[in-house]
């Protein structure tokens, strides 16, 4: 794993490390993307905790010659999953959603993580989005002391 940047050896199934990994992060791609097809139950004391049921995103060529299909995504809620997944991570690092996402009206929140990537909630602007399988969504970034 490159040690370009400290958080590096703590992220696993990079797509391409060349690009990912960079001096103010490490790129998050997309492998997944779902919507809920039915809900799920939270109540106070966790007996009735349920996953909402979760149906996946068909992806489509848009060339023959495309290696990887696009998400075709209208306005409304979806739930992304990460390509990566974290090992070893010490202590917490921060998710964000990338500025090429949030330009492109699309949005997820922004988070602590400490062992693992948790499914996103994906927010798409009315006018919809593309998205190719692979695309990078996010980037975590090493969390910093406040008393810089």
């Amino acid at each position: 794993m490159s040690a370009e940047h400290p958080l590096a050896d703590s992220v696993d199934n990079l797509v391409y490390e060349p690009v990912q990994v960079h001096e103010h992060g490490i790129d998050l791609t997309v492998g997944a993307i779902y919507e809920v097809a039915a809900p799920g139950r939270i109540d106070f004391g966790g007996d009735e905790l349920a996953d909402a049921d979760l149906e996946p995103v068909p992806t489509e060529q848009e060339s023959p010659h495309d290696e990887y299909g696009w998400w075709h995504l209208e306005g409304g809620q979806y739930v992304i999953q990460h390509n990566e997944f974290l090992t070893g991570l010490e202590g917490a690092a921060q998710l964000q959603p990338r500025n090429e996402l949030l330009a492109r009206g699309g949005s997820h929140p922004s988070m602590h993580v400490r062992d693992h990537l948790p499914l996103m909630p994906l927010s798409v602007a009315d006018g919809g989005l593309r998205l190719k399988e692979n695309a990078r969504v996010s980037t975590l970034m090493e969390l910093h002391s406040s008393s810089q």
